[in-house]
């Protein structure tokens, strides 16, 4: 990954300074949401897509611990488990037997065992964002630009938010 240099941050630092805190992390939230939205899509799209329910899965997420403001794509639903084992470990192949049934229906087939050939990891996160990690730092300062300039009617006018590789 590659250095990322963004200029404009440090004055934009300076104006959430003079806000109350809960003003700014409301601020930091939607403009961290913005950064995540950068990063969505290519995950979406480096997912390996069967049935496209993981891709459907990816959700946005933010949350504040203490006076830190964190911000998350997750999968989440039905399938969600499945995520971890493309990005991470993969799955060895395996038998798939009935619990509590005689038989399985799986495709619209019926079997008593499906042998499963497992498969290797395919990360879909950590790719996405190292590809859009420049550009969700500036999505996540332009939206605290101009929040600051139309909600809080801060002059914003002279900061530009750019990246540089």
């Amino acid at each position: 990954m590659s250095e990322i240099h963004v200029k404009g941050l440090a004055d934009l630092q300076r104006f959430l300074d003079q806000l109350t805190p809960k003003i700014e992390k409301n601020i930091l939230r939607g403009a961290l949401r913005a950064g995540a939205k950068v990063v969505l899509p290519d995950a979406q799209r480096r997912i390996h897509n069967v049935s496209g329910e993981l891709a459907k899965g990816l959700k946005i997420g933010t949350r504040t611990k203490g006076n830190t403001v964190y911000s998350s794509v997750k999968v989440k639903g039905r399938h969600a488990f499945v995520g971890y084992f493309l990005e991470f470990t993969g799955a060895a192949p395996h038998l798939i037997k009935p619990r509590k049934a005689k038989s399985l229906f799986i495709a619209g087939l019926f079997g008593q065992v499906v042998d499963h050939p497992g498969f290797k990891p395919r990360p879909f996160m950590r790719p996405a964002l190292d590809a859009q990690a420049q550009n969700a730092v500036v999505a996540v300062g332009n939206y605290i630009k101009d929040r600051l300039a139309t909600k809080q009617g801060l002059d914003t006018s002279h900061i530009t938010i750019e990246g540089d590789e």
